[in-house]
């Protein structure tokens, strides 16, 4: 009785280890995403203030009879920066009016721009514009713009503070959705740096990774699953095939380092070589997968189409393909999860490079999302911080809805023999 006692008092134990163990693991996560979606909420909403803007022709040295095209963008930054001085004219000193202009983005001539090229009969007229603050001025909008006191906001001195508390007092600031995440390539500035460029190149990288990856994957199992003799040699290629699916990954990249770009002179930091070395990185997890999809597979349902007439590459086409077909599409989904959130390979061929341009094909330098977050994360200005937390949560939803595709598609074709 004693003897039953102790071990009813440890199968409690463990089952009391095991539930503290689930609940401290939710409770981390929890933590993790929370603190990612509270720094990086931010990050998709932008501080605007809205000032008078005279289209002055003089100011953009527009000629007459000139589009409205031809004026530069630093000229329109300047019809920005007189609209800020005429809204505080007491701001006299050079150095004082460098700071009032400090507060809006230096981004503000490539928002103007565009308002009167598509309406030209502004020209010589006055339009309110909404326009972007700097990120410093920003983040201590976001921040509630707390009480300042000499050295308690290192960002902003005492002057720009108050005129943002005039700005706000006017109901001149407002918060807007940060569209230009999603339009624009990273920058210097905080305030102009976008998530496009890195998304597009994810996009380019992947895509060539499939293209290479999954034929090669698909195939190779199929000839080690349905084809190949048993013996040592092939045994000798399942072993490895497993050893590969553990290496780190910064191996590959070192692999595609010296294959792809030091001997086939592949162009370096490209959506191409990014994608065939992650390609090498998911092969072992779309061979096993698909391998283990087709061994599941009745061994009647390939005697049947055999004894019909069917030759061997017949019945896996049309017979052990189509079955097995769930777990090869939730195998390769599963890798290029994997892919889409690796940096360590991509950095090995040079992709940690800065890039400002949307890519605009598989050999123009890119770079990827994991690899933008780290850029912005390693910057020193505060205000890639949110930034960071806002490409991070992107990339959760991306990688969330794969696993959730992949997970559905399991679903809704298993099939139970």
């Amino acid at each position: 009785m004693n003897r039953l006692d102790k071990r009813l008092r440890a199968e409690k134990r463990f089952r009391f280890y095991g539930q503290f163990a689930l609940g401290l693991a939710v409770a981390m996560l929890a933590l993790l995403v929370g603190s990612i979606v509270v720094r990086g909420a931010s990050g998709f909403t932008q501080t605007q203030v809205r000032l008078p803007i005279a289209f002055d022709p003089m100011t953009l040295q527009l000629p007459p009879g000139s589009d409205a095209a031809d004026a530069s963008v630093s000229s329109y930054q300047l019809l920005a920066q007189a609209s800020l001085k005429a809204m505080f004219p007491e701001v006299t000193d050079h150095h004082e009016l460098r700071d009032a202009y400090h507060l809006i983005s230096g981004n503000s001539g490539a928002v103007l721009k565009p308002v009167l090229v598509r309406h030209p009969g502004l020209l010589g007229q006055t339009k309110n514009v909404w326009l972007p603050l700097a990120s410093d001025a920003d983040l201590y909008v976001k921040d509630g713009m707390p009480e300042h006191t000499p050295g308690g906001y290192s960002k902003l001195n005492d002057k720009q503070i108050v005129w943002l508390k005039t700005l706000q007092q006017k109901n001149l600031l407002r918060s807007a959705f940060n569209r230009s995440f999603f339009t624009q390539g990273d920058s210097r500035s905080p305030e102009r740096a976008g998530f496009l460029a890195a998304m597009t190149g994810s996009a380019l990288t992947l895509i060539i990774c499939l293209l290479v990856a999954f034929p090669l994957g698909v195939m190779t199992a199929v000839y080690l699953e349905e084809f190949a003799r048993k013996g040592h040699f092939v045994d000798l290629i399942e072993v490895n095939i497993n050893n590969l699916a553990a290496v780190p990954s910064i191996v590959f990249g070192l692999l595609g380092l010296a294959v792809y770009i030091n001997v086939m002179g592949l162009p370096r930091s490209s959506a191409l070589v990014g994608g065939m070395t992650l390609a090498m990185m998911i092969l072992p997890v779309i061979i096993i997968s698909t391998r283990a999809g087709l061994s599941s597979i009745p061994g009647s349902i390939r005697d049947a189409a055999r004894a019909l007439g069917a030759s061997p590459l017949q019945v896996v086409w049309h017979h052990a393909l189509p079955l097995a077909m769930p777990g090869i599409m939730t195998g390769t989904i599963l890798g290029m999860a994997r892919a889409i959130g690796e940096t360590a390979p991509l950095l090995m061929i040079g992709m940690v490079a800065f890039v400002a341009d949307v890519p605009t094909g598989f050999t123009t330098p890119t770079t990827v999302m994991p690899v933008q977050i780290y850029l912005w994360a390693s910057s020193p200005e505060t205000g890639f911080s949110e930034k960071t937390a806002a490409g991070i949560m992107v990339l959760l939803v991306l990688l969330l809805a794969m696993n959730a595709l992949a997970i559905f598609l399991r679903k809704r074709f298993e099939v139970r023999w």
